[in-house]
């Protein structure tokens, strides 16, 4: 049996990745399951709180995201590899907002079909579409955008200024299909992570 394609697309909040997932969830050529890490988040916070609705902390915990996200992203990134190697193509919906999330995820992921897919967008259009949409914080996009789309080199690209989530899936599927070799991860280095 052949490993699953792993779709993993570069992108800031607001990029359009979300809504490309749906679209390639939609078609019926080739079957995808979407892993996104909002999900991930938003099931531990209902097991938090459905298991845990009156807890009351006694002291006050300063950065809880850094005790928590770098565990669930390693849960997050052993699920895309676990599907993998079950078979099943998956689209990875994430930010890769730091080098040793970068790290991890080459660490895990090396050695599997892996499409490197950039999605690309301005930062004017990402600011106007934090904007319309009033679930993120505005800025957040564009604090992502210098270490999220410093790397150089995609097996792919989509701009999703130029073109609609449709369009965007329609090209990456144009590319699973054409046969050519997935190269672009398997050749990138780590990273190495500053301390601070």
């Amino acid at each position: 049996m052949q490993q699953g394609i792993i779709v993993l697309m570069n992108g800031t909040s607001s990029s359009g990745k979300t809504s490309i997932s749906m679209e390639l969830m939609n078609q019926k050529e080739i079957p995808f399951h979407h892993l996104s890490i909002d999900a991930f988040f938003g099931n531990y916070n209902d097991f938090i709180d459905n298991n845990f609705p009156d807890i009351e902390p006694t002291r006050e915990v300063d950065d809880v995201g850094k005790i928590l996200f770098d565990p669930i992203n390693s849960v997050y990134y052993a699920t895309i590899k676990l599907f993998s190697e079950m078979g099943l193509n998956v689209i990875v919906d994430t930010v890769i907002d730091n080098d040793k999330r970068f790290n991890d995820c080459l660490d895990v992921l090396f050695g599997h079909p892996t499409l490197f897919v950039g999605v690309l967008c301005s930062k004017e259009e990402l600011t106007r579409r934090e904007q319309i949409r009033g679930d993120r914080q505005i800025g957040l996009a564009n604090s992502q955008y210098d270490q999220i789309y410093s790397f150089n080199e995609y097996d792919l690209t989509v701009n999703t200024e130029a073109l609609s989530p449709t369009e965007s899936a329609e090209k990456i599927l144009g590319f699973i299909k054409s046969g050519q070799e997935y190269s672009v991860f398997k050749k990138l280095s780590k990273r190495n992570i500053s301390v601070s």
